[in-house]
């Protein structure tokens, strides 16, 4: 049993992790930086595909939109509220799942 609640806990805190930490710095490799989209980059191929298919725009609300957003600014209190809401339980549950066969001696019968 204590080697599932370990395993919650740290699930829990990764997945934590990955919504305030590991998500912004993907988009920020994929090139949406607060400076602006990065030359050459994902997000500049992203934004020509876009742009070439909206007439020479890039159409708000899109995902290059939405993904250059947070890159500038980051996420909002909702957002970052809501991915650990989500995120935070998904964790919990994979990292008791991942610990769910181990025993430990203190969780023998005595």
């Amino acid at each position: 049993m204590k080697n599932r609640i370990e395993g919650a806990t740290i699930g829990a805190a990764v997945g934590v992790g990955v919504a305030l930490v590991g998500i912004p710095a993907g988009i920020c490799a994929l090139g949406f930086t607060a400076a602006g989209i990065t030359a050459g980059s994902v997000a500049a191929k992203m934004m020509s595909a876009a742009a070439i298919a909206n007439n020479g725009g890039v159409a708000a609300g899109s995902a290059v939109a939405v993904l250059q957003s947070i890159g500038a600014a980051g996420f909002s209190l909702g957002a970052k509220i809501g991915l650990t809401s989500m995120l935070g339980p998904l964790g919990a549950a994979a990292g008791a799942t991942l610990f769910k066969g181990k025993t430990t001696p203190d969780d023998e019968p005595k």
